[in-house]
């Protein structure tokens, strides 16, 4: 298992390299989020050592136990190795999936970034459950670039719309936009709505006001990441190629 992990995380690495080459980026510019909602405690775990600090769930309750168990914030997770305890780094969990306002308070307090605001009523409750707990966590909106029936996410003449009201929500920081391009065979087919999304946050970022900074782009997956890298992605959200073979 280490072995195969570990290999599947250099060749995504090195293809992440690659890509930031051909766009002349540097590869300090993107963050591989590892999504970890199909993986076992023990593969996670490997990844943590193998150096992976960006971890990501979609489900409320899986992130609140794994985000608890792994140390999201600064706590410890012991494990024997050796007869002995060991420290494990410290790592940053991201919440990448569609979140019920319900489910809102013990998510904030857990993570890094949400990359998955897709209504401005779930930003108001980000907010409120923000000033209860005196946080101010950073959020990435959702945007529904393709139009698919199936996609959550604003549209884009909703958010430019409403652009005025979301960035005017106290106890949040916006700092930039996250799609899902339409599962494809063919990467290529992605590039269009990752474009879109980046010329996007440039017309945002014109109308922002002082306090926004506009600064992640959130998209690429397993089967898009390459392109969506060349398109200005900042984060990329990796599962099923990290732990292929496992």
């Amino acid at each position: 298992m280490n072995d195969r992990l570990a290999d599947n995380l250099q060749r995504v690495r090195s293809e992440i390299g690659a890509a930031c080459a051909r766009a002349g980026r540097l590869p300090s510019e993107v963050t591989l989020v590892a999504v970890t909602k199909y993986a076992e405690l023990a593969w996670v775990r490997r990844l943590i050592e193998l150096g992976i600090r960006d971890l990501a769930e979609s489900r409320p309750q899986q992130f609140v136990e794994r985000a608890d168990e792994l140390s999201a914030r600064g706590a410890r997770f012991q494990r024997a190795l050796d007869g002995h305890v060991e420290n494990v780094p410290h790592v940053r969990w991201h919440f990448i999936g569609h979140l019920q306002r319900n489910k809102v308070k013990p998510v904030v307090p857990r993570t890094v970034l949400i990359h998955s605001v897709d209504s401005l009523r779930l930003l108001e409750r980000i907010s409120e459950v923000s000033a209860e707990q005196s946080l101010r966590p950073r959020v990435l909106l959702e945007v529904n670039v393709s139009g698919e029936a199936s996609k959550d996410g604003l549209t884009i003449a909703d958010l430019t719309s409403q652009w005025d009201v979301l960035q005017a929500v106290a106890n949040v920081d916006i700092v930039g936009l996250m799609t899902m391009a339409p599962l494809t065979d063919d990467p290529a087919a992605a590039r269009p709505v990752f474009r879109a999304l980046r010329l996007l946050q440039d017309q945002l970022a014109a109308r922002a006001a002082p306090h926004i900074k506009l600064t992640e782009l959130s998209m690429g997956m397993s089967g898009d990441f390459v392109v969506a890298i060349e398109e200005g992605a900042t984060l990329i959200r990796i599962g099923s190629r990290l732990f292929d073979g496992l």
